[in-house]
């Protein structure tokens, strides 16, 4: 399977919670494109994606290797690629969900068997 412009890892998984709770200590909400990642999915608690280890994505396995440290560009409007002067979103994810020196916010995946994953497929965390 050939990704073009991954950084570190092929996946992103981010819930659309994760962000909602980010969003409501903001004083202007962010969209989800600030973020870039490649999967998005609803429902479940706020994070929660960064505590799984394998997951399956319609007929998809993938690995959860580490949440995602974020950097930077977090700050820049995808749209017109301006950055947040104030440093948002990042300054409001560090003063929550800092760990170490890094700032955490959605989870990297590999793929351990291939398959297709369509939007609307169910996404179901493995044991």
């Amino acid at each position: 399977m050939n990704v073009s412009f991954a950084d570190g890892y092929p996946y992103l998984l981010i819930g659309e919670t994760s962000l909602a709770d980010l969003n409501q200590r903001l004083a202007e909400p962010v969209p989800m494109n600030r973020f870039r990642p490649n999967i998005v999915f609803s429902g479940g608690a706020a994070n929660q994606e960064e505590s799984w280890a394998d997951l399956l994505i319609g007929k998809t396995t993938f690995r959860g290797i580490k949440p995602c440290g974020r950097c930077i560009l977090t700050t820049t409007d995808q749209q017109t690629g301006l950055r947040h002067e104030g440093g948002e979103p990042l300054k409001t994810l560090t003063s929550y969900r800092k760990q170490g020196n890094k700032v955490l916010f959605g989870m990297n995946l590999i793929v351990l068997e291939e398959g297709i994953v369509r939007v609307g497929d169910e996404l179901m965390p493995l044991l």
